[in-house]
């Protein structure tokens, strides 16, 4: 069998070489031109590249505008979350301040950071509605933190303590989850007081290790309270219902009314237009304007009057409270319009304009620390019949109005 015949060298241009020439006898290849947008982002038109993907992103991933960095931890890469609001996250504020999608308005429960955490930082404990993660990231006064947000399906504190949403089960879970046990070495939460009511300290500790410190009640005044050695003054532990916070609920009372508030008027003017006619188009528009006007007072009076003069009004029943401010409103309107109403006719505006006040004022009163949850179910079940019973009484008034 013949052998292979014996093949020449050849040099890096692929020609025959002589055994004593060089091994390479002509120039490299010349490297093929990378892409001119990733060369020189002046070769091709529009802005220039942005900053490379997150190393962290994964299909699915979604990179939140709060994030600014991760931090590795022995448990993995930890989320970095500005200190300071922009525009997005105040455009939010305001949009949820008018009950638009409210129940969307959360973040993802999980393990975060503020500034330059290490193992001896202090972990906050909140919840997963993005109000109080605002407030906490930006309002804390705190330079390096862990923020464990536990999942209360977008609630925020207080209420979803009320709920059980915010939980002693679900603060357990989410430190093993977060395998907080191998960020830190100590072993502390600190809670916000107003979450009391939903966790219990000492199952806490005996679910997954770590004892809970009760912070104060303002994510604002948690540096003040770290400086003291974790110890909280009266002021801290004050809850507080001022005439900011009260106005601040108005909007998301409002944003709950349109849907009634439709119903509302199509049968003011429907049954405005009953008389001894049958039907007149004339009074149906004359009269319900009147409604129109009762039903304007009413909410005035309950969602925004009672609320800002609350400590004010001298009885301790939310609902009567609103009652009060109603008729005040009512006897307005009626004295406004006493040329053109009769008796019957000022009698169903004065009620309805004192039932919607009662109604509007007794939904503040899970808003507010001057009742307690028993207290609360306790004056619904009272006062509801009754103004069940006075919204029954206009329409009858009012038709009857008519006839007279």
């Amino acid at each position: 069998m013949e052998q292979d015949e014996k093949k020449e060298p050849a040099g890096c241009c692929g020609e025959k070489l002589s055994p004593s020439a060089a091994p390479c006898a002509c120039k490299p290849p010349v490297p093929l031109e990378p892409f001119p947008m990733v060369r020189d982002d002046k070769v091709c038109c529009g802005p220039p590249t942005g900053p490379r993907s997150s190393s962290r992103e994964r299909p699915g991933y979604r990179m939140w505008h709060f994030v600014e960095d991760f931090i590795d931890t022995p448990a993995g890469p930890v989320p970095l979350a500005k200190t300071v609001l922009n525009a997005r996250d105040w455009l939010g504020k305001i949009r949820v301040r008018w009950g638009i999608r409210r129940d969307q308005y959360k973040v993802a429960p999980g393990l975060y950071g503020v500034g330059r955490p290490d193992a001896s930082s202090p972990v906050l404990v909140t919840a997963n509605y993005k109000l109080s993660f605002d407030a906490l990231r930006s309002g804390a006064g705190v330079a390096d933190a862990w923020i464990l947000v536990v999942d209360t399906r977008g609630i925020n504190v207080w209420c979803a303590a009320g709920k059980g949403t915010f939980s002693t089960e679900e603060v357990v879970r989410q430190v093993k989850s977060s395998q907080l046990d191998r960020v830190v070495d100590h072993r502390r939460l600190i809670l916000p007081q107003l979450s009391a009511t939903g966790v219990a300290s000492r199952m806490v500790k005996k679910g997954c290790g770590f004892k809970v410190t009760w912070g104060p009640v303002r994510a604002a005044d948690l540096g003040r309270f770290l400086d003291a050695g974790m110890r909280a003054d009266e002021p801290m532990r004050r809850v507080t219902f001022t005439l900011a916070e009260r106005i601040t609920l108005v909007p998301v009372e409002l944003s709950f009314l349109p849907r009634y508030l439709l119903w509302s008027l199509a049968a003011a003017f429907l049954l405005s237009g009953f008389g001894a006619g049958v039907f007149s188009f004339q009074a149906a528009w004359f009269r319900g304007a009147l409604m129109v006007a009762a039903l304007a007072g009413g909410v005035f009076a309950g969602a925004v009057a009672a609320p800002i003069l609350l400590p004010w009004i001298p009885v301790r029943s939310f609902s009567v409270k609103g009652a009060i401010v109603g008729v005040a409103a009512g006897l307005a309107i009626v004295a406004g319009f006493r040329e053109h109403v009769n008796t019957w006719e000022a009698a169903a505006l004065l009620i309805c304009t004192a039932v919607i006040s009662s109604y509007l004022t007794m939904n503040f009163t899970g808003s507010t620390p001057y009742t307690s949850p028993s207290g609360v179910e306790k004056e619904m079940r009272r006062a509801i019949p009754f103004q069940a019973g006075a919204a029954l009484v206009v329409p009858v008034l009012w038709v009857a109005a008519a006839f007279v």
